[in-house]
């Protein structure tokens, strides 16, 4: 399956094991921005069990142990829905590929490893006579980048964390559907598997080459030019050891003229470290200083990941955060987008 993935499919969703909302995050963004076409969740696991307990949304799509048990709906695609460790295919999901190859259904991965270049899987693909997308796949030319990203009039919006998993691309995604509620003319520029998934475009830039990365978004963004808003998805976290470089490179290639920053009140340590987060304060500024020499940059809002917080509580941290800080704070998935839209709307005033 080539992109674009526009068209409408009949999506089957491998997790195997792993439905949690972290690892099985690539399920998770599925379905809850193409849910009509999921017809079940393939892990043997959990089984019958509620989706939605699980990940949090999917309400009403079985989870089934073995494809006949959603045959009726008629697959047409399977998903790896699951970000495995070192991006490569565990061995466990093998078979499943292979069988969902053999019953004539496309294949969309968002792994690191390349399931077209696996000489089995893309051999029976080729006899069977269905797709392989792997939607990591990098384009085969790519440029540096050089800022040019900052002349265009178009209302850019990038998407930054205080670390990563913490909901980046469901806030951009937020703000463009209410954008547009509005009345204004807003695209989504994916930048990660998933998102490129759900708009059936995009580059995944963890897998570009470092030198060209900002260059690969920088080539996205002036795609936009005529748009009137872009909301960009961010990636990784600039204070992160493992993933700061893509953030940077997604920075200075995008060259947004605002940011919102994502948050999770209860989360201390960066994600599989013992480095305590900075204060928030601390990292609205180092945002605002790197793009600034590039730039002028300022972080608009912020939005909080509170699906651990009951409602009450929720609420409670939106007001600390915002006496905090003294920006407008929300939970966009419980809360929606408004708050965080009617700051953005302020800050480009003429």
């Amino acid at each position: 399956m080539e992109p674009p993935f526009s068209t409408k499919h009949r999506i089957i969703i491998l997790t195997e094991g792993e439905l949690d909302p972290f690892t099985a995050k690539t399920a998770a963004g599925i379905i809850r921005y193409r849910r009509d076409e999921v017809i079940g969740v393939l892990d043997p696991t959990h089984a019958g069990q509620r989706l939605e307990n699980l990940l949090g949304v999917g309400a009403g799509i079985p989870i089934a142990a073995s494809f006949a048990e959603l045959d009726k709906y008629q697959p047409d695609t399977l998903i790896i829905g699951i970000a495995s460790p070192g991006g490569r295919l565990p061995e466990s999901l093998r078979k499943q590929v292979s069988e969902a190859i053999e019953r004539g259904m496309a294949i969309v991965s968002g792994l690191h490893t390349m399931l077209g270049d696996d000489p089995s899987l893309s051999a029976l693909a080729r006899k069977r006579g269905v797709p392989i997308w792997d939607v990591r796949r990098p384009p085969e030319e790519c440029s540096v980048g050089m800022a040019r990203a900052r002349e265009l009039s178009v209302k850019s919006v990038l998407t930054v964390g205080t670390d990563c998993n913490i909901g980046k691309k469901i806030c951009a995604i937020e703000l463009r559907n209410e954008c547009n509620r509005r009345g204004g003319e807003a695209k989504f520029l994916p930048t990660g598997q998933t998102g490129v998934m759900i708009t059936g475009r995009g580059i995944a830039i963890d897998r570009i080459i470092s030198d060209f990365l900002s260059g690969a978004v920088e080539r996205m963004v002036l795609e936009y030019r005529d748009s009137e808003w872009v909301f960009i998805e961010g990636q990784g976290a600039i204070f992160h050891p493992a993933y700061s470089g893509v953030t940077l490179g997604l920075m200075h290639g995008a060259c947004p003229k605002a940011m919102i920053l994502c948050h999770q009140p209860r989360r201390s340590y960066l994600r599989h470290t013992r480095i305590p987060l900075p204060p928030l304060s601390e990292t609205v500024s180092a945002h605002e200083a790197l793009l600034s020499p590039i730039v002028p940059s300022k972080v608009v809002g912020i939005n909080l990941n509170c699906g651990d917080l009951s409602e009450e509580e929720a609420k409670r941290e939106i007001e600390r955060i915002e006496r905090e800080t003294g920006l407008p704070a929300t939970d966009c998935v419980r809360f929606g987008a408004g708050r965080l839209m009617d700051a953005l709307a302020v800050y480009f005033a003429p």
